[in-house]
């Protein structure tokens, strides 16, 4: 049976620091292939090159990706500053409008990190630029020494929502996770519906109010270990159980009632 397609939002990179390229982590497409049982493809984020209709048209959902850049500021009404780090404007024009465009439909999507960063600027909220500055917060950032399993090992506890969409798909009111972020949510959006917190207040889980498909976004890295990961596995197989409903015909209700 064909896999059910998920465009996996890649970030610009520069080798050797003049050779452009677009380039997605490994473990994505091992998530995306493996566990969500999709065809992952990576998509070159930039309104040069495709569309956000050509993008839903190709694909039945996408999984918007961790990056280094971080979602412009501008974005979210304040001007920038160094300790706003890198961004990738690029990314914010194809990424925000297709969250938006995604949720109205109810074509699925998934964000991981920056990408749960991007889901929640495009309804509204603020970030932080680094959160381990504020009184009381935990440093959230990737250790900057060790081996790869040393900088995904799983840091902390998420609190989850009890009745609530992850703590229902989890089978757990706390989870375990990893942590390799800087910003985070400092005021979420009116349909940004916070689920999960670290244990210092630090948002993690998110859905958007309202929008009729899978819209589930999470702050730390599921896609590390995905296979194994009791917390991982189940996200990412919902994702795919998504994916090929939309690949198979099927619309959210509240969608064909708008129809």
């Amino acid at each position: 049976m064909k896999r059910p397609v998920v465009g996996i939002i890649g970030n610009q990179h520069l080798i050797n620091d003049s050779y452009e390229v677009h380039a997605g982590g490994a473990m994505n497409s091992d998530a995306v292939a493996n566990v969500a049982r999709c065809l992952p493809l990576l998509i070159p984020a930039d309104p040069r090159f495709v569309s956000v209709e050509e993008l839903m048209e190709t694909c039945d959902g996408f999984l918007l990706t961790g990056g280094r850049p971080n979602v412009h500021p501008e974005e979210y009404g304040e001007p920038a500053t160094p300790a706003h780090g890198d961004f990738d404007r690029c990314r914010d024009a194809i990424a925000l409008p297709l969250v938006r465009k995604c949720a109205e439909v109810g074509q699925p999507f998934f964000g991981v990190c920056r990408g749960f960063q991007e889901v929640a600027v495009a309804f509204g909220s603020t970030l932080h630029p680094e959160i381990r500055e504020l009184p009381g917060r935990m440093n959230h950032r990737m250790p900057p020494d060790g081996t790869l399993e040393e900088k995904f090992a799983l840091r902390h506890e998420v609190e989850l929502t009890p009745g609530g969409r992850f703590a229902s798909l989890l089978g757990a009111p706390k989870v375990l996770t990893n942590t390799l972020h800087g910003q985070g949510i400092a005021t979420p959006g009116e349909r940004v519906v916070i689920e999960g917190q670290a244990e210092d207040g630090t948002p993690e889980a998110i859905y958007i109010k309202d929008a009729p498909g899978f819209t589930l976004s999470v702050q730390w890295h599921p896609e590390y270990n995905a296979g194994n990961d009791p917390v991982s596995k189940p996200l990412f197989e919902a994702f795919g159980d998504a994916c090929r409903a939309w690949a198979a015909g099927e619309r959210p209700v509240e969608m064909r009632r708008s129809a």
